[in-house]
């Protein structure tokens, strides 16, 4: 049965269950699950292998609903949320007892986000409670981009994917905290900190690797393909590697080796980040030993590129 699908009933009906569906967000597929169902978010749990003490991040139809499942907004993470919501910034609050422990791996802060895809809005809006929605991935792979990529890696694990299209940003979201006065990113994603600029405050970046995350996407390991990889600042520092069959992953540079992806031929990080993950999955998939990957000018959307790939990297 092909599980690929644009029926939002029919994905309703699954999530009233309490199973999981994939769906799609502008950053990357989730695997979604009611949020307020203890025994279905451990489902999530279960299908990714994901450890109980990453947190999972909710997803919410619109700002309005906050208030359901928090005990207070600030007012700066209020404006963020009026400036970028839908969109991909993720915000931590603290939690209502409504929320299960297991979703915030009993951290008292949950990770809110409204995502920009109209089926998901669509979806979101048509349910009575909110999503908990990783990325749909066994957990430390590549996050999926496309509804295949889903069905390829959690085909037996899901009822359905909601088809969406390939994702428009293709990494997953900034996630960002009120704290001490500050501004904090914890995570580099789809929001570029340049755009907070804007709101006059302190920015503090908080992005280090953990093996104790305070929230999702903060451990050392993750995103990684199958395959060895290496990642370097530039793809001129590599000499022959003897006896290894090797992929590059590059930022501009192109070659005729079909074992040579580029990122953007014309430098744009916007397209460089929709590739990303992408890429890295067509080279896990290749005969080959090692991918070696070049990182891209730390700037904007690059920022959380190279984010992606130092933990990809990382053993």
């Amino acid at each position: 049965m092909n599980k690929i699908s644009t029926d939002i009933q029919q994905a309703v009906a699954f999530l009233t269950e309490g199973r999981l569906v994939g769906i799609p967000t502008e950053t990357v597929y989730g695997l979604a699950a009611n949020a307020l169902d203890p025994l279905a978010v451990a489902r999530i749990f279960e299908a990714k292998r994901r450890p109980t003490f990453d947190p999972l991040i909710v997803h919410v139809p619109d700002f309005k609903a906050v208030s359901l499942y928090v005990k207070n907004i600030p007012a700066p993470l209020e404006a963020i949320a009026k400036a970028f919501w839908p969109g991909p910034v993720t915000l931590l609050f603290e939690k209502k007892d409504i929320i299960p422990d297991l979703v915030t791996s009993g951290l008292e802060t949950v990770a809110i986000r409204v995502p920009n895809h109209p089926l998901t809005l669509e979806l979101l809006a048509a349910l009575d409670f909110p999503l908990a929605a990783p990325s749909a991935n066994p957990f430390g792979y590549i996050s999926p981009t496309t509804a295949q990529h889903v069905v390829d890696q959690l085909e037996n694990e899901v009822s359905m994917v909601l088809d969406g299209g390939p994702c428009s940003i293709g990494v997953e979201s900034t996630i960002l905290q009120w704290s001490g006065g500050k501004i904090k990113v914890l995570r580099w994603g789809g929001l570029s900190v340049d755009d907070l600029a804007a709101f006059n405050a302190q920015i503090e970046v908080n992005t280090h690797s953990t093996s104790n995350p305070t929230a999702p996407g903060m451990l050392t390991s993750h995103y990684s393909p199958r395959k060895k990889m290496k990642l370097v600042s530039s793809i001129s520092q590599i000499n022959e590697v003897e006896n290894q069959r090797i992929g590059f992953l590059t930022w501009t540079s192109k070659s005729e080796n079909p074992m040579h992806l580029t990122l953007s031929e014309t430098g744009n990080v916007a397209e460089a980040s929709q590739n990303l993950f992408s890429f890295l999955r067509k080279l896990d998939a290749m005969d080959i030993d090692l991918i070696i990957a070049e990182k891209v000018p730390d700037i904007g959307l690059g920022k959380a590129i190279n984010d992606r790939l130092t933990r990809a990297a990382a053993e």
